[in-house]
Parts: structure tokens; C-alpha cells; sequence
């Protein structure tokens, strides 16, 4: 039940006074919404700018046109003060992905609160039994299970998410879950633990984010399970990949697809959007994969923003 830790950051932005005047440059034609949706960024995107400038990085997305962000962590500030860093910039937090990691969830729903948002998510939650001695698992020890995680790990994975959704909704808050590729590994009989875990979670208590870009990757189509399981998605992360791979589950090593700006892949979200407001996704959040190349990330945030707005 540990958060894999946002996947290594890697340093590709400029300085953030660069960034800031580059996002403050653009015309202010391009802070128009697409019809009727907000566009978001997870804040993973731009992750290396946060780390040394939260205000700067926050204000530049805000130029760019966002208005609403996910968040990845407080970039060692309290909820508190980055929720002030968020209403000085005109951003705000409605998805908080947290780490389920302590037996009390309590504090982390306090963060969630304090940021203004309404779902609890978690990025990779798995229920592992307890070790032979009766420790917990270690981090690295859940993160290399990934591959190899059965449908009886999933079906724990299930129980854990329900005791999450049940104490989120005890708390005012609405718990969901977010896939990377590893969940669709063919099990057998063409069964998935992604599948197990819409199916033997309560509708009411787990809801799901889904990344279309490690859905894709890994085979499967979005609109698919938008129309199989309405009501279950609130919002999306909206993520390309470069074209030539071919679908992996691998969400490590060399078959790891390689991230890239919407539109310069080969993921068409032109379907993808109306079929997920059918739905009923809420939030659209654009994110991006390291490593960015040939341009910072803020200029990445940029490239994003644009193609979500071309999207009516």
C-alpha cells in the first residue's frame, strides 16, 4: 500500500525566472477554456521546477492557462502553506495523490482537506501479506512485486482500497484509485487484476482516475471501459507516448514506453474526451513521462495545454 515514488525525477526545466517570463509572454487568448472543461496538469510534470521554485512554477502554469492542478506531494512545504502557494497563484487542487503507507490514513486526509480537494488518490497501492517475521514490506520490495503481483494479490489490493474509500467518505472525501500498465498483465482466461479491482470494489466507496496513456500502452482502449463502467471514472490523466513500442506491462525497464508531449505520439484523444465526459470524468489532467526532451518542462506544460484546448 506504499506510493511508488512518483517514478525518479529528472532536473529538465530552466531556471524558474525563465520559465516564469516565457509563461507570462503568452497571449492571453490561450488562457480561454475549451468548451465547458477545465484544463489540469499533474504537477508530476513539471516536478524538478517545483523542488526549487513552488511559487514561480505555479504562477507560470497559471499564465500559461491552467486552472486547476493534481497534486504530487508539497515540495516539503505543509498542505497549508502550498495551499496558499496554489490560491496566490488562482490554482486549484480539487485531486491530491497521497501515500497510503501508515495504518492510520488520518493525517493524510487533514493534507487533502487543507489543499481544498475532494478525491484521495493513491498512484500504486498494493497489498502485500506481511513477511515472515511479521514486518511490513519494504518499499522496494512492493515496487519490484509489480510484475509479478497475482490475482490474489489484487484481490487484497481490493480490500484495502474498500477500508481507504470507507474511512475517505467517514472523512468527507472520496477515495479513487490510479492504474499505471502493470494492473492489465493477462492472468489467464484473459482476466486482469485491473478488472478485478472495478469489480470487487464498492462503486460507492472507490472510484477510479484513469491514465489513459498506461491504459494504451498497455493494449487496452479507454472508451472501452468508460462505457463498461460508467460512473466509476472521475477524472483522467491525459498522457502520450512515442509510437513504435508495442503494448508492455512493464512499467520498468527497457520496455517502459517513452513519454512525449500530447500530440507528437501516437495516442488520439479527439474520441477520448467526449466518451469520458459520457462518462462522468470531472478533471482532465495533463501529464507527462520523463525524461523531457529539447525543451523545460514548463514549455512541455505548455505544448500539453495547447492540444487540450484544441479539443472541443
Amino acid at each position: 500500500m506504499n506510493q511508488l515514488p512518483r517514478r525518479q525525477f529528472l532536473v529538465t526545466g530552466s531556471a524558474a525566472g525563465a520559465a516564469l517570463a516565457l509563461a507570462h509572454s503568452m497571449p492571453k487568448l490561450l488562457q480561454a477554456e475549451p468548451a465547458g472543461r477545465a484544463i489540469g496538469i499533474q504537477l508530476y510534470t513539471v516536478a524538478a521546477n517545483m523542488a526549487t521554485d513552488v511559487r514561480g512554477t505555479l504562477t507560470a502554469l497559471a499564465a500559461i492557462g491552467y486552472r486547476e492542478v493534481e497534486s504530487a506531494g508539497f515540495a516539503k512545504l505543509s498542505a497549508k502553506d502550498f495551499r496558499k502557494a496554489l490560491d496566490d497563484a488562482g490554482l486549484h487542487c480539487p485531486s491530491a495523490h497521497l501515500g497510503f503507507g501508515a495504518a492510520d490514513p488520518g493525517p493524510l486526509f487533514e493534507d487533502a482537506h487543507a489543499l481544498g480537494a475532494k478525491y484521495a488518490v493513491s498512484s500504486v497501492l498494493i497489498a502485500m501479506p506481511p513477511t515472515p517475521d511479521g514486518a511490513a514490506p519494504k518499499r522496494e520490495d512492493r515496487i519490484n512485486a509489480l510484475a509479478n503481483l497475482t490475482l490474489d494479490d489484487f484481490k487484497r489490493t481490493a480490500d484495502l482500497a474498500n477500508s481507504i474509500g470507507a474511512k475517505a467518505k467517514q472523512a468527507g472525501l472520496q477515495y479513487a484509485y490510479h492504474n499505471h500498465n502493470f494492473e492489465f498483465k493477462d492472468q489467464g482466461n484473459g482476466q486482469t487484476g485491473y478488472d478485478l479491482l472495478l469489480s470487487q470494489t464498492d462503486p460507492d466507496l472507490v472510484k477510479f482516475e484513469l491514465d489513459c496513456g498506461w491504459m494504451v500502452a498497455a493494449g487496452r482502449n479507454p472508451i472501452d471501459y468508460f462505457s463498461k463502467y460508467p460512473n466509476r471514472y472521475r477524472m483522467i490523466h491525459v498522457k502520450d507516448f512515442l509510437p513504435g513500442g508495442k503494448p508492455t506491462t512493464s512499467l520498468m525497464g527497457p520496455d517502459r514506453p517513452k513519454g512525449t508531449e500530447l500530440g507528437r505520439g501516437h495516442i488520439d484523444y479527439t474520441p477520448i474526451f467526449p466518451a469520458a465526459s459520457k462518462a462522468g470524468v470531472e478533471y482532465f489532467f495533463s501529464e507527462q513521462e520523463p525524461p523531457i526532451e529539447g525543451m523545460t518542462a514548463i514549455e512541455a506544460a505548455k505544448v500539453n495545454y495547447d492540444y487540450m484546448r484544441s479539443l472541443k
